[in-house]
């Protein structure tokens, strides 16, 4: 066996068959199988309660679910909730959980899992959901099948954060009065979805398999499904040659193999499934420390970036430039002023004006890959030229983790999920109350500003969307003219697989949340 991970993108609901001998969609999925797959990187954990990089979710979306799916509009689907009710002034949501579902070990779902995993798991352990709980007043569970959400004030968001990525349901009897951190389980997964933990040999694969007490009959129609860990970037894509692997996750061979890999016989691609993450690069500029503390150099650094050329040549011209911090996708982006075209010119003019003295800076990339390293020297490139030296220091996905997540770095490469509305994925990157030390997915780079936090708390809970577009605008302006982070892409990512594979991304979210109805033609 072969096997590795694979990131997520997404922006562009395209979804191209390029192969002459596409078999046509059957009606009646045809059960049984093993769909083996490639992980890029390997996940450095599968308990999402905690660990939320791309690799784990594409993984554990398999084993844990949310309350919700979403398609690729962003509009909400049944998930462990069967149905649901908002009130008319908006702040009541009721939602109907199914019953008979039960955990991979057998014991039953109900309304305590979802209460322990609101109130008391997900609060300590994600910062996007503690932005959630701001906005809500009550939590009452009146039965073991029903969940009772009362806010504080109409969050037009609320309703999107739901997915599984968000708010995995964790089951209250293995964790409650844990340490979550340490709790044996999360080298065991538990949940209620399509497949369950099988094994995992570190460094070569994760074995799924299918999870018979699953509560949506009929489904999943695969046996298995295996996540094949393979370092190299060639390997990987010889394997789905050899078709050792059917399908590459976005992100899981270099962009440079793409085109190559695409027009084989019998082979499709896909960026449907980034729709709900709409992924975003960027540079995480410790705002902590000098030079990174004054404005200025952070705008320097901006001028400095040729991003058009990064775009082309690093990435294939997949993704887009960013123009902010909102991506392109979700709702509530606007292009403002000031934007920052390449012009080292001016980036030399901004250092000499402040009196920057040469001091060479770390920069640490994502350990995803060869398309990552060689980001970050054509990061080195373009910030060397203007006279800002630079030190490449890599490490593996643990190493970046720990030295994100301490702040320890000067620069640093990052991609955060976006997550439908810029309430749930975008504000945590820049208000002061997610400057949290020990978690790598918030504000790591430690930027605070007191209009911007007034302004996000206003605008997910403003009652028109005209009056969240004006507060977005202005917070948008705002940070553009501090640059708090070094904005770089919109990411996309191509998925490719065997064409007798059918149903691999059937929501906004991806394989991650799809693979309960994926099948393989014989």
């Amino acid at each position: 066996m072969i096997y590795s991970t694979a990131l997520r993108r997404g922006a562009l609901a395209l979804s191209l068959c390029l192969s002459a001998g596409v078999a046509t969609a059957q009606d009646i999925p045809v059960e049984g199988g093993r769909l083996d797959l490639v992980v890029q990187p390997e996940p450095p954990s599968l308990f999402i309660g905690i660990t939320t990089n791309g690799p784990s979710l594409l993984v554990a979306g398999s084993i844990y679910e949310g309350l919700l799916r979403y398609n690729d509009k962003l509009e909400p689907m049944p998930s462990l909730a069967e149905s649901w009710e908002v009130s008319d002034d908006a702040l009541t949501y009721t939602f109907h959980l199914r019953q008979g579902v039960k955990f991979s070990d057998g014991e039953p779902f109900s309304s305590k899992d979802a209460m322990f995993t609101f109130t008391k798991l997900l609060p300590e352990t994600n910062p996007k959901w503690r932005e959630v709980m701001r906005h809500v007043e009550t939590i009452d569970a009146p039965d073991d099948h029903t969940v009772v959400f009362k806010l504080n004030a109409p969050y037009g968001p609320f309703i999107r954060s739901f997915a599984y990525t968000l708010a995995p349901m964790i089951p209250a009897h293995l964790y409650e009065g844990t340490d979550f951190a340490k709790n044996p389980n999360n080298d065991n997964p538990v949940g209620t979805g399509p497949f369950e933990l099988k094994e995992w040999k570190k460094g070569a694969y994760i074995d799924l398999v299918k999870n018979p007490d699953y509560w949506a009959a009929g489904k999943p129609h695969l046996d298995e499904v295996v996540y094949h860990v393979v370092p190299d970037a060639a390997s990987r894509a010889t394997a789905f040659e050899t078709r050792t692997v059917s399908v590459l996750p976005g992100g899981s061979v270099e962009n440079f193999d793409i085109p190559r890999l695409a027009k084989e016989e019998g082979v499709c691609t896909t960026e449907k499934g980034w729709e709900y993450n709409a992924p975003m690069s960027f540079l995480w500029l410790n705002n902590r420390t000098a030079p990174m503390d004054n404005v200025k150099f952070r705008q320097a650094v901006m001028y400095a970036l040729n991003r058009p050329l990064m775009q082309k040549v690093v990435w294939n011209g997949y993704g887009k430039v960013a123009s902010g911090p909102i991506t392109s996708t979700i709702p509530f982006y606007d292009k403002v002023d000031p934007q920052y075209d390449y012009d080292p010119k001016k980036a030399k003019e901004l250092l000499k004006e402040i009196g920057y003295d040469g001091k060479p800076l770390r920069l640490l990339p994502l350990p995803y890959g060869e398309t990552w390293q060689r980001w970050a020297e054509v990061v080195k490139q373009n910030l060397s030229a203007v006279g800002i030296p630079v030190e490449i220091e890599s490490t593996d996905v643990a190493g970046w983790n720990q030295k994100t997540s301490q702040w320890d770095y000067d620069i640093a490469f990052t991609y955060l999920y976006e997550n439908g509305d810029p309430a749930l994925g975008v504000a945590r990157n820049y208000i002061t109350s997610q400057i949290t030390k020990g978690n790598p997915f918030a504000n790591v780079e430690g930027y605070s500003n007191a209009d911007i936090d007034k302004w996000f708390d206003e605008a997910a809970v403003a009652a028109s969307d005209d009056e969240r577009q004006a507060l977005y605008t202005k917070i948008q302006t705002k940070l553009q003219e501090d640059v708090p982070v070094a904005w770089l892409q919109e990411l996309s990512f191509p998925t490719l697989y065997d064409c007798k594979v059918h149903d691999l991304v059937n929501t906004g979210l991806g394989i991650g949340n799809s693979l309960g109805d994926t099948w393989i033609e014989k």
